[in-house]
């Protein structure tokens, strides 16, 4: 399923479970594992150029090695490597030099967030940023998890039926077609809306392109965050799918939705994000009869 895989990570070791995530999947897909950590943040704008030469990138890269060499064994081929830049642009280069299939991040901190803010003359965090332009998958990984065989067997994706939404859905379809796992598509509505309306304009729109998959359509009415969380408990997902900020139109405008972020550091089971770089490939992977593609079975292999 993934082939090329990223995770970033700083020598904090706020990554970790990150980390484990990453290699695990690395390990079960026998995939090419790339630990990246960008540096410049703690030295400031002045020194990013002076980095290298110094030796403090190497330094860096020594300690994250080591840091993580427990993680890292039986992964054939992975690579450490410590950059000077800015973070998201790093990472971001790196992904498409490449073509990775599969982004994972640790949660972004309040303060790592100000610091940045004011260094850098940038609003929105590292994960934000890179959520925001990945033209692959973001997975947002808070906590340890367990991989299983089959590694997901119950796959939640939130739409609000707008159009980044719509990818979210078809990759979840894929996923769940992938590993025969089930699939439950819902929408949280506005106190006062009908849940049988809702569950008809789900399966109305979505069924079409869901063939072959075990699907339930699920509506809820409250707060977006909680409601998906809720959800998730119920149906005992293993993974949660949702759109990068899927209501905000303008790319340069569109950080990680505030629910999104709710849902990844609360949730009890890793949450991907896809934005509207990737709803492109995602929408080649369907021809006008909803039915599945080549391209499909050679993305989700």
């Amino acid at each position: 399923m993934f082939k090329d895989i990223i995770v970033g990570v700083t020598p904090t070791g706020i990554d970790d479970f990150a980390v484990k995530a990453a290699a695990e999947f690395s390990r079960k897909f026998e995939a090419k594992l790339y630990l990246t950590h960008v540096a410049g943040m703690e030295q400031g704008w002045g020194s990013v150029e002076t980095l290298e030469p110094s030796g403090e990138t190497e330094r860096l890269k020594v300690q994250i090695t080591e840091m993580y060499t427990d993680d890292l064994k039986g992964i054939e081929g992975a690579q450490v490597s410590v950059v000077a830049g800015i973070p998201h642009n790093e990472i971001l280069r790196l992904a498409r030099k490449k073509n990775t299939d599969l982004i994972v991040m640790g949660p972004h901190t309040k303060e790592f967030e100000e610091k940045r803010s004011k260094m850098w003359g940038m609003a929105g965090s590292t994960l934000e940023r890179v959520s925001q332009k990945a033209r692959c998958p973001v997975m947002i990984v808070h906590k340890d998890i367990v991989l299983k065989d089959p590694l997901f067997e119950n796959i939640l994706v939130a739409t609000d039926f707008s159009e980044q939404a719509e990818c979210a859905v078809s990759y979840g379809g894929q996923i769940a077609r992938h590993y025969k796992a089930h699939l439950t598509v819902m929408h949280v509505a506005d106190p006062g809306d009908s849940r049988a309306d809702i569950v008809e304009r789900l399966e109305k729109e979505f069924a079409p392109r869901l063939q072959g998959v075990s699907c339930t359509y699920k509506a809820s009415l409250g707060k977006p965050s909680m409601e998906i969380l809720r959800m998730a408990q119920e149906t005992n997902t293993d993974l949660v799918i949702m759109a990068h900020h899927s209501k905000e139109k303008d790319p340069e405008k569109a950080f990680l939705g505030s629910t999104v972020v709710q849902v990844a550091l609360n949730g009890s089971c890793p949450t991907m994000s896809v934005n509207r770089h990737f709803d492109l490939r995602c929408g080649l992977m369907y021809d006008q009869t909803g039915q599945v593609t080549e391209a499909e079975s050679e993305a989700v292999v």
